[in-house]
């Protein structure tokens, strides 16, 4: 697809092997956001968005079950970490301003470049957490819990 004259590529960045933190439910999530990122259009901005939201609060809520159930010492401070993430996102998107090429990238850098860090040092301290201790209670949740604390709040996902 060509890009018009004046107008910056889509910011995109796709998932790939080196992200994995070795917990095969968090890994498949992981990859999973990246492909919901990916799909966040102008023309379909607000069902991509509302469909990744969900997912995130979904994600959030198994990863932390499978940290706070495996004893992650470092659970608090990660749980911490999502709720930024939460506030950040929640503002982003409370001041109601229209859509444009240029929000939707700005949205998209954003939640690529946080995924990428989050995963890259947080996620990936847990993976070796869990391998290290081997703890095999960091298997996989069974369907996910009912989304609740600050992230259910504040996406009204209740």
């Amino acid at each position: 697809m060509a890009v018009e004259e004046g107008r910056k590529a889509p910011f995109v960045i796709e998932w790939r092997d080196g992200f994995k933190i070795n917990v095969a439910q968090v890994d498949e999530e992981h990859r999973r956001l990246f492909a919901l990122v990916k799909a966040l259009d102008l023309h379909t901005v607000d069902r991509t968005l509302e469909d990744l939201l969900e997912y995130v609060v979904t994600h959030f809520t198994n990863e932390q079950a499978l940290m706070e159930r495996s004893g992650y010492p470092a659970f608090e401070q990660h749980l911490k970490l999502h709720e930024e993430f939460g506030n950040y996102v929640a503002d982003f998107l409370g001041g109601g301003e229209t859509w444009t090429e240029e929000r939707v990238q700005e949205l998209r850098r954003f939640l690529n470049k946080w995924l990428i860090g989050h995963i890259m040092t947080h996620d990936l301290r847990f993976g070796k957490w869990v391998a290290e201790n081997g703890r095999r209670d960091a298997a996989p949740v069974g369907g996910a819990p009912a989304p609740r604390g600050l992230l259910a709040r504040l996406f009204g996902l209740r």
